[in-house]
């Protein structure tokens, strides 16, 4: 099989379909010979902000000096960006050489009664496989969707687990109340093992810590007034964290969006936490901090041209509060774009009702999910004063959205597979 014939293969796995149970996992990992045993794992699950998180960790594992692995979803235009080690993302041949590995294992395991692996549990099987013959010595591990059930949960010694924003996503899956929500991501939390959290929903904190004493888990709640903003530009951010579990320490992210802060002290506070034999200074932290890029959050993929990742009603809020801070007197043009499985009517009124928009492009992201570009648009009419226009080809429409946007600003927000998209156009169009 080749490389493409092995992707084609995954992709055609089912992604959203009952989840199969963690011993099926477990089994497939034992015949595998338990190679996450071999690593010492930070495990990172929630809502918004756990990718941004994961690679926080990563970076300054890096800076340290530590041979590191990072397993992220979903991926934006190539599946091996899920595969990464010391900052590189792995080989082809490396991956369908590992894909082959796990599928002649998975053969074997359906002869004794288990199950196919889904969609992500095929990709984490083969990124343990990827990591454990690199002979990583970190690897910070990102959940799927959920927690408690997630293929990623069939470790059992992590070092450490983080829990970041949490909030109503999913809920066909997760359940419907933010502490049902909660209580997936909160499945994690291993015995006696330190979880550090973001404590800023007191009915989230209640679930987390409730589940933390029952596992004897060390608990470190992060709270906004843990940090300080001291200044803000277009390009970074520099504050203070001043949490009192460890000393007060200065950092710098590339980055404009604000949210990033909560995101980056739950880090910081994650290697503080897990540095028992204090290895990591705050020169490594402070240089892992300012070096971490993360693709398609409220990133410049052009002058004046910035994508985000924003695809739920609180990614939304959170994009909305950043690009009220940039837009000043610049004229806005938006690109959107929505799967079916997300709330885009709350979406769409938030940031119609916040954001002084002057022309719409409504596109479509392709596969079962999509949201045809009429009924995006009919909302944006009815909730804004913009030009909306509809154009179902992605790259139709960031042509057209390029062309409008003019000197002003250009947002592309609503769904992860947009900003692929444009990463897929722009790749395209350097290459050429």
């Amino acid at each position: 099989m080749t490389y493409q014939e092995a992707v084609d293969y995954i992709e055609e796995t089912p992604r959203f379909t009952k989840k199969n149970t963690l011993e099926n996992t477990k089994a497939i990992l034992r015949h595998l010979g338990n190679p996450q045993e071999n690593m010492k794992i930070l495990h990172v699950a929630g809502t918004n902000g756990k990718g941004s998180v994961c690679s926080y960790l990563a970076s300054i594992l890096n800076v340290a000096g530590k041979h590191t692995g990072l397993f992220i979803s979903p991926h934006l235009v190539n599946i091996n960006e899920r595969f990464v080690i010391d900052e590189e993302q792995v080989s082809d041949e490396e991956f369908l050489e590992a894909f082959h590995i796990v599928m002649d294992c998975v053969e074997q395991i359906q002869k004794e009664g288990y199950a196919h692996p889904t969609y992500f549990e095929i990709l984490f099987l083969i990124g343990m496989v990827l990591f454990d013959k690199a002979g990583v010595e970190y690897l910070v591990l990102e959940t799927g969707l959920g927690g408690r059930l997630d293929a990623t949960n069939a470790i059992a010694h992590p070092i450490a687990t983080v829990i970041t924003s949490i909030s109503l996503d999913h809920t066909e899956y997760l359940g419907d109340t933010i502490e049902a929500i909660a209580g997936e991501k909160a499945g994690i939390i291993k015995e006696g093992v330190p979880v550090i959290y973001d404590a800023s929903r007191p009915e989230v904190e209640a679930v987390i810590k409730r589940k933390a004493e029952e596992l004897h888990a060390p608990a470190f709640g992060i709270y906004p007034e843990m940090y300080k903003i001291s200044s803000m530009t277009n390009k970074h951010i520099d504050f203070s964290i001043n949490s009192g579990y460890y000393d007060y320490i200065e950092l710098s992210i590339s980055s404009v969006a604000e949210y990033q802060v909560m995101n980056g002290t739950e880090a910081v506070t994650a290697i503080k936490v897990m540095d028992v034999e204090g290895e990591f200074t705050d020169d490594m932290i402070k240089q892992g901090m300012t070096a971490m890029r993360w693709q398609g959050r409220m990133e410049t993929v052009l002058p004046g041209v910035i994508i985000d990742g924003a695809h739920n009603e609180a990614g939304v809020k959170e994009f909305v509060k950043t690009a009220k801070r940039l837009e000043g007197d610049e004229s806005i043009t938006l690109l959107f774009a929505a799967v079916g499985d997300k709330d885009y009517h709350h979406m769409i009124e938030t940031i119609c009702r916040n954001l002084r928009i002057g022309q719409v492009i409504v596109t479509e992201v392709g596969g079962y999910r999509s949201v045809d570009a009429e009924k995006p648009a009919e909302l944006f009419e009815q909730f804004g004063r913009a030009q909306v226009k509809t154009c179902p080809d992605v790259e139709e429409a960031f042509t057209e959205a390029l062309k409008e946007k003019g000197d002003g600003i250009l947002f592309c927000v609503g769904s992860l597979y947009l900003v692929g998209s444009i990463k897929s156009i722009l790749n395209r169009r350097n290459e050429t």
